[in-house]
């Protein structure tokens, strides 16, 4: 990593700023973290990170690079002759790690110009606390923390070079050191994105690989190599895709053209996976793009990669309605219509009003999560469901977090949803029953839903029956600045417009339309929006029984025989939640908009304290 420029290829900006930082002396000791099991593309060569920086980064640069690992040792990658490299083979025999330190340090101090790589740097310097450690860990983490800091070793032109995938993974006591210095190694972004398919699918039409780039946010260059590359780890070459999956398509409008394009995107599959793939069976439209049906297969490939990438701890929402499909909640769906606005907005300076995160509360259901999806479809964007990733071991669930979280904002403008937060997210006490992980979490998770570079891109949104649970300053503007409250239709009228939106959804015949439905459904006081779902799905049930029509009859019928669960306390505690925590009044219903903050609060005691009698 010298300052010479000549015949020096462009390097990713990643490796640009180590090279900065290196030359300008901050720091002598790096740690590269995050997407650093990928290909990094230089010259029309794809590199693994480690061959990256012997072939390209170091090259020419150091006259020794060695690499040092739990399950490999020592390798001599660059310098030194064959008897040189037998010889340190032999003297470093049953050292044990102290021995490999004690000996690597030697090297650095005698021999100017080194590099050493650790992969895998978790393995030698665990996130745990020192206690725990054993007496070579804290061997090779003192030598380590000592290198970072001595003249001697920075002078003498050295270099090592820590990978991990996650920062989480590497103990703190090295992370805040000021002299060893982290270097995120970022998801592609699109550019790099279409040169990973320029590359891997040379012969792909120029419009197909820009499509494609658009498409495939949030994938590494492996994956989309997967995707793409003429021809898969499985045996079938393009050529063999073709004739599959022309045969699965045979007698069908524009079959050649369709084969052809999702051959180019079946790289890796096998034959099955292929069978099951392509939907032989839908006809297209003559004039219709097969490229469209290609991009349907990519947003497959898309989610399977994506969801096997994050160990099950997201899965994707595909919304089947949009906000027309919501019955009443008129206010809310005004105020959900307008954010979407924003994000779709050309404006840079209308996405910027977006908010960085939602909050839905209200009692359950209430319809929170139902009218949150059909936003999403409403507003275009992706979204992301984040599972319960709270794990057993120290350590692994900020590792899951940095994963997911990494994931989701390559792949922005996205929305990451969170159903019943307080279970997730909730107040876990002082943290001492789990080491204080339940802590970190916590406030890693306000650091990225607070950062400026999200919005617009990513949109938190946080759905809860019990906000109460929640961390305080997780619910704060600038995190969650709209804070959204459902509550029960109000009026027959808003119970009558619930039930017909979710008669249009099932495909439920009716004659029951207008006054008739509203006067029925006056009865139903106090019904949930699942409550009424049920209903008019029984009286369905018992039309079906008669004819098929749901007539006044069956809806009265359904009526008289549905029970609703009741907790009236609860429900109305979850009531008077939603209307504190609102960030407007007139998202309220009428009955509670003049409250004051002290009436609110006053009727929260009293029912707290009838739930718990």
């Amino acid at each position: 990593m010298t300052s010479a420029t000549s015949n020096r290829p462009d390097l990713p900006a990643w490796a640009e700023t180590l090279r900065q930082k290196y030359l300008a002396g901050e720091a002598s000791v790096f740690v590269l973290y995050r997407n650093v099991f990928d290909r990094t593309l230089v010259a029309g060569k794809a590199h693994g990170l480690v061959a990256f920086l012997v072939d390209v980064l170091l090259k020419d640069n150091k006259q020794g690079i060695y690499e040092l690992s739990v399950d490999r040792g020592v390798r001599v990658l660059q310098g030194g002759s064959a008897e040189e490299k037998a010889e340190l083979y032999r003297h470093l025999e049953d050292k044990g790690l102290g021995g490999v330190f004690e000996s690597m340090e030697r090297r650095l101090r005698d021999q100017p110009s080194n590099a050493l790589i650790i992969p895998y740097a978790g393995t030698l310097f665990p996130a745990t606390e020192t206690q725990f450690l054993s007496v070579e860990e804290r061997g090779a983490y003192t030598a380590l923390h000592r290198w970072s800091l001595e003249d001697e070793v920075a002078a003498k032109d050295n270099v090592v070079l820590l990978i991990t995938e996650s920062l989480a993974e590497i103990n703190p006591g090295l992370l805040a050191n000021p002299r060893i210095a982290a270097i995120e190694v970022p998801m592609p972004d699109r550019v790099a994105r279409e040169t990973a398919i320029r590359h891997y699918a040379p012969t792909m039409p120029s419009a197909q690989v820009m499509r494609l780039a658009d498409q495939t946010a949030g994938l590494r260059s492996l994956q989309l190599a997967s995707i793409v590359a003429g021809n898969g780890p499985d045996g079938l070459n393009e050529a063999q895709r073709v004739q599959l999956i022309g045969s699965l398509l045979a007698g069908t409008p524009n079959a050649e053209a369709r084969a052809t394009k999702l051959a180019g995107i079946t790289a890796g599959m096998t034959p099955n996976e292929i069978r099951q793939l392509v939907d032989p069976t839908r006809i297209l439209p003559e004039a219709e793009d097969p490229f469209e049906e290609m991009s349907q297969v990519v947003r497959k490939r898309k989610r399977e990669l994506i969801e096997k990438e994050c160990s099950g701890l997201i899965e994707f929402i595909e919304p089947r309605h949009g906000l027309e499909a919501v019955g009443g909640n008129a206010q809310i769906k005004a105020e959900l219509l307008e954010i979407a606005r924003l994000i779709r907005s050309a404006k840079d300076s209308e996405r910027a009003r977006a908010p960085m995160g939602l909050l839905a509360v209200g009692p359950m259901g209430s319809g929170k999560t139902f009218v949150i999806k059909a936003f999403l479809k409403e507003a275009g964007l992706s979204g992301v469901a984040l599972k319960n990733f709270r794990s057993k071991w120290v350590g692994s669930t900020e590792a899951n977090l940095e994963r997911v979280l990494s994931t989701v904002k390559a792949m922005g403008p996205i929305a990451l949803v969170i159903d019943e937060g307080d279970r997730s997210f909730g107040n876990q006490g002082d943290g001492d029953g789990d080491g204080g992980t339940g802590s970190r979490v916590i406030a890693r998770l306000k650091e990225f839903m607070s950062d400026p570079e999200n919005r617009g891109q990513v949109l938190f949104i946080l759905m809860t029956n019990r906000p109460d649970k929640l961390d305080t300053d997780i619910k704060r503007p600038g995190r969650l600045d709209r804070k959204i409250p459902f509550f029960y239709a109000e009026t027959g009228a808003e119970r009558a417009a619930i039930v017909s939106a979710i008669q249009r959804r099932y495909a439920v015949k009716t004659d029951i339309a207008g006054e008739r439905l509203t006067h029925l459904c006056d009865r139903l006081e106090g019904y949930s929006n699942a409550d009424l779902e049920a209903l008019t799905l029984l009286a369905a049930e018992f039309a079906e029984r008669q004819g098929g029509v749901v007539s006044e009859t069956q809806f009265t019928q359904a009526i008289d025989d549905f029970m609703p669960p009741r907790e009236l306390a609860m429900l109305r505690y979850m009531e008077m939640l939603a209307v504190l925590e609102t960030s407007r009044r007139s998202l309220l219903p009428e009955r509670f908009r003049n409250l004051t903050p002290q009436q609110i609060q006053a009727q929260l005691t009293e029912l707290r304290q009838q739930i718990h009698r």
